[in-house]
């Protein structure tokens, strides 16, 4: 199943995406899969599958992993609200937090996360560390990721449905959104994110945000033009300056994360007898079959 044939280039992998994704997919109809010791093994299985999938298709020949490493980070200190509309994550999901980094590990893949930072910007970071050196892809269900796009970082965004992928380029990213990767995040400074909850400017859709972004390249080109704005949209802009300029803030993914990986400690080569080891020890026969 798994191909040995590389495309030359390195796999950043946003753990959690797959994770919940996995858990969500797998248990939607009230279901869990559990080891033979009663532990919840879905999100785990989900999550193999997927990276399993994507390794297949891309065919990378470094892989690393990164995670999140708990809710508060850099954020949340600027701003307590960051992400707090998300509740808890599932009963049957925390024991599998640890169990998925075990089992990446058996697979030769480093799993890279740090205190205080997101899993985004511990990519971020790496995605600028490697692109000079090799074609780095990225792994995510995020579309904040897309302000990585470069001439050598495409972003992979995993769509509804099994092999689902829609690979940004920075052609690709400017036929379907009309911006560039730096004006992602300036995108976001103005719509604000619901699922990071952070507003933005009230009032401001992606539609108004999109086109001041293309008449006026930047949130600074925007703001030497005020006058020139219709009355209604300076009015909201005016209003949330300081929010404005928190969102961008927020939405910026780090390039200085602490965090590195050197590329010969990251190549993808799965060791068999290591992989079914884990899998035994784990006592979940099904895992067995995701590596052909």
């Amino acid at each position: 199943m798994l191909s040995e044939n590389s495309s030359g280039s390195v796999l950043l992998v946003d753990g959690m995406a797959l994770l919940f994704r996995g858990y969500y997919a797998t248990s939607s109809s009230g279901y869990i899969m559990r080891t033979e010791t009663g532990v919840p093994i879905n999100g785990v299985y989900g999550f193999l599958k997927y990276l399993l999938d994507a390794i297949q298709t891309f065919k990378p020949s470094h892989v690393v992993c990164c995670w999140d490493m708990g809710s508060k980070t850099f954020r949340t200190e600027k701003f307590e609200a960051y992400k707090a509309n998300r509740g808890p994550a599932p009963e049957e999901l925390i024991p599998q937090f640890d169990l998925v980094k075990e089992v990446t590990a058996s697979f030769n893949i480093p799993n890279i996360g740090v205190v205080g930072y997101e899993a985004d910007d511990c990519i971020g970071t790496l995605a600028r560390t490697y692109s000079p050196l090799t074609k780095v892809q990225i792994l995510t269900g995020d579309h904040d990721m897309l302000q990585l796009v470069n001439e050598n970082t495409e972003v992979i965004i995993m769509k509804k449905g099994h092999s689902n992928y829609m690979v940004y380029t920075l052609e690709t990213l400017m036929e379907e959104k009309s911006l560039t990767p730096a004006q992602i995040i300036d995108l976001k400074g103005l719509t604000g994110d619901t699922a990071d909850n952070y507003p933005g400017v009230k009032g401001i859709g992606e539609k108004t945000a999109t086109k001041l972004l293309n008449e006026y390249q930047d949130i600074g080109g925007i703001l030497e033009n005020l006058a020139a704005l219709p009355k209604g949209v300076r009015a909201k802009i005016e209003a949330e300056l300081d929010m404005l300029h928190l969102s961008r803030d927020l939405a910026t993914i780090r390039l200085d994360a602490p965090v590195a990986c050197a590329l010969e400690d990251c190549g993808w080569a799965m060791e068999r007898e290591k992989v079914i080891a884990k899998f035994e020890e784990i006592a979940y026969k099904g895992l067995i079959k995701l590596i052909g």
